[in-house]
């Protein structure tokens, strides 16, 4: 059901007019309407997350799709998502979901989230598809019922946060995949996901500090040609990830394909997703891919001491693996880092399909039914 939000802050107790608090937008909302995402909403002077039980996507998927491929590579992850997002990519592969402003989902409340991930042998939940952090109490109160019953927690995440959300998301979220765009350029970030000017120092300071609170960070960027494929901006991006998060930290350079409103721009060729891993190398990054690639040299993970494969990729799939129990290299047991350990899982198919249909029914509430919904939790049926 709808649940009252964490984070936000009453601006106005007369006009009813709150702020939200989960992203930088930090949006001042009045009373009867919602913020960017779509989803948090003001009735009578509380901010409302709407969508609180209500999942618009999930999976059971391999946890080399969030792409974490120094996490507990080879477990499967319970993948789930609500629609609305605090961006607006012009590219966005999601885009049915993340920006479409509307409540509607799978009733699956935290406990049978849990539920079903233990049942489909998931390792850990993932918070992915759209943009976490627009339905992070939803992944709060699931993240931390998980952690009780032994399964981990990871979210796909633009990053852009507030301090308050950092400090939510460190009590629950064991590692997070940073999915930077045009190697996190502000004016790219400005033209063509939306992100107001200025804002995308948030991102970064929110890597900084997850990071100090113990989260395991991997960054991904995504590589538009003609808007965010300078090499020059993919250096300044790697030189900062080496100085600020360190040179273990893995980089994966993502190959864009056109989709939703940017279909006149071509797929990044190979040879530029190349170039980009060279120079990052070249930085001192000793782990950097190439993603959307499958088959490409640069998806394995190189021993950055002896250069051997230490995990031999296809895709999503692992096809092999040369490491020791302890995560060390067996040709010159150089330590590799990686959190966890390899699950034997990676030798099975780990994206798997859920009839949701079986567990529970699919909501959809329009706008001017909202009201009654969130207050007064009345069916829509």
């Amino acid at each position: 059901m709808p649940k009252e939000a964490l984070l936000y802050r009453l601006l106005d107790a007369e006009r009813k007019i709150v702020e939200c608090l989960a992203c930088p937008r930090r949006c001042k909302i009045p009373e009867g309407a919602a913020g960017f995402c779509g989803i948090r909403w003001n009735f009578e002077g509380k901010l409302y997350l709407a969508c609180h039980g209500l999942a618009i996507a999930v999976a059971i998927d391999p946890i080399e799709k969030k792409p974490l491929y120094h996490f507990n590579p080879g477990s499967a992850v319970f993948s789930m998502s609500t629609t609305g997002c605090s961006w607006a990519c012009k590219f966005c592969q999601n885009w049915d979901i993340s920006q479409r402003k509307v409540i509607a989902g799978w009733r699956l409340e935290p406990e049978r989230i849990v539920e079903l991930a233990k049942a489909y042998g998931a390792h850990g939940i993932t918070y992915t598809y759209n943009e976490p952090v627009v339905f992070i109490e939803y992944a709060y109160d699931v993240g931390m019922l998980a952690k009780k019953h032994g399964l981990f927690n990871t979210m796909v995440t633009n990053g852009y946060m507030t301090d308050e959300t950092i400090d939510l998301v460190s009590k629950f979220i064991d590692a997070a995949t940073i999915d930077l765009k045009g190697h996190g350029d502000p004016e790219f970030a400005k033209k063509l996901c939306l992100v107001p000017p200025g804002h995308m120092e948030y991102v970064f300071n929110a890597m900084i500090e997850l990071k100090r609170k113990g989260v395991f960070i991997e960054v991904t960027d995504l590589v538009v040609p003609k808007y965010g494929d300078d090499l020059e901006k993919a250096k300044k991006l790697a030189r900062w990830i080496v100085e600020n998060l360190g040179p273990d930290t893995p980089l994966h350079f993502l190959r864009f394909h056109p989709d939703y409103q940017l279909l006149d721009v071509p797929s990044t060729p190979v040879e530029v997703l190349e170039k980009h891993v060279e120079i990052a190398r070249a930085e001192g990054l000793r782990y950097v891919y190439v993603g959307n690639v499958p088959g490409h040299e640069y998806e394995h993970t190189y021993c950055p001491n002896c250069g051997s494969i230490v995990i031999r990729r296809f895709g999503f799939e692992i096809l092999e693996v040369r490491l020791t129990e302890d995560n060390r290299c067996t040709n010159c047991g150089a330590k590799i880092n990686i959190v966890g350990r390899v699950h034997p899982t990676y030798r099975l198919d780990r994206m798997v399909y859920i009839p949701l249909d079986l567990y529970t029914e699919f909501v959809h509430v329009p706008h001017t039914k909202l009201r009654n919904y969130v207050l007064k939790g009345e069916s829509t049926r």
